[in-house]
Order: structure tokens, then sequence, then C-alpha cells
């Protein structure tokens, strides 16, 4: 290619940048009105992100902290009614979740629906629980399991044989034995041994060194003997 060819190549090219430079001032002449407005208002919505988040969501985040020190430690003590409702000084989990909600965590749905359901007031508890959304595997898996144990207390079988499945296999770990014997329990509570047999042999299998794989045999030799 020749000197002359290649000047007029790149005399073309700079004259396709000058024309598209050119065509941005304009139109930025002609619209920066709208766009500056347009950058405010990002901007706006910046700050008041910035300034809920820092002013008032971690301020109530922290507020809500505090109170569920005192829930908790009622509920470690077995309080659930005190844990649940408060005791007319610090705010119980049904309060601090009406007052403050995700800002209190995710776990004060869980703590509220296992006091629910340790007083017996099973709808409630599965109300709490299905509002659980920890990322954490095992607690994940409890509450599952905690819902199933609600729905037997109402004597919905067939839910809560759902809920325990769910949780062994949300937990695959010696925990999912756990609620793998209640489903065996619960099938045989729905008269189908056989299918309770599936689970017990499930936890013989998987989970030999858990609790109840130690005692799964005697559930195993009292379904196969009534065959």
């Amino acid at each position: 290619m020749s000197k002359e060819n290649l000047k007029d190549q790149e005399a073309q090219q700079q004259e396709k940048i000058n024309r598209t430079v050119s065509k941005t001032e304009q139109f930025f002449n002609e619209n920066k009105r709208t766009i500056w407005t347009a950058v405010a208002a990002v901007v706006v919505v910046f700050l008041g992100i910035l300034g809920y988040n820092q002013f008032i969501y971690q301020p109530k985040a922290q507020e809500a902290q505090e109170q569920m020190y005192h829930a908790e430690s009622s509920f470690a003590s077995s309080e659930y009614e005190i844990a649940l409702n408060g005791d007319g000084n610090n705010l119980g989990f049904a309060e601090i979740a009406n007052q403050y909600g995700k800002k209190a965590g995710a776990a004060v749905y869980l703590y509220a629906g296992v006091c629910e359901l340790n007083l017996g007031n099973f709808d409630s508890a599965i109300q709490y629980l299905k509002k659980y959304n920890g990322k954490d595997e095992i607690l994940a898996a409890r509450a599952l399991a905690c819902i199933g144990d609600a729905y037997v207390g109402l004597e919905d079988y067939s839910s809560a044989l759902d809920y325990f499945g769910k949780a062994a296999s949300a937990a695959d770990n010696v925990y999912a034995a756990t609620y793998l014997l209640k489903a065996g329990a619960v099938c045989e509570e729905m008269g189908d041994p056989q299918k309770a047999l599936t689970y017990y042999k499930t936890i013989k299998d998987k989970y030999p060194q858990s609790v109840e794989g130690y005692d799964v045999d005697k559930y195993i030799s009292r379904i196969e003997s009534k065959q």
C-alpha cells in the first residue's frame, strides 16, 4: 500500500471520528437539560438509599438485635411463653417480628415458630416457620421439620410426611436420620408400614452412625415380623 493511500485512509478515519464527536456534542447540547436531570435523579436515589440504610435501617436492625437478646435468653431457658410474648419490659419474638420484620433477622421467625409449636399453637407455628428463609442448611432443615411436627399436631399426616421428607433432603447429614424416623412414624400412623420400612432402611443404610441408626433395627424387625 502506498504512503498516499495510507494517508488517505487515516484522513478518512479522522474525519469519521470528528463527525462522531460532533454528533455527540450536538446531541448533548440539545439534550443537556434532560441528561443532567436524569443524572441528578440517579444521584438523589443513590443518596436516599444510602441515607435510609445508614440512618434508618441499621439503627432499627441494631435495636431489634438488642430486643432479640432478652427473648433468646428466655428461649434458652425453655420459657416459651415469655420468649414469644415478652415479659412486660422486653419484647418477645412475636412483637419483634411484627415491629421490625426482616430487620430482626430471619431467625426471629424460626424462634417464634418453635415457641408456638411448644405452646401447642400449631397453625401459628406453621405461619411463622414458613416465613423463615435463613441460609444455614441445618436450620433450614430444622424449620421444615418443625412444620412437619406442627402438621402432626394438627393430625394432617400427609402434609407432615411431605415436610419431613423435605427436611431430610435439605440436611443430608446425621440430622436427616431424625427426620427420616419421623417420616417412618407418620407412615405407620397412616397405615402404610411398607413405606415406613423404606424410611427406616434408609437410616440403616445411609446413617448407621447416627443415634437413630443404632436403634432402627427394632423398627425394621417389628414391621418385617408382621409380613
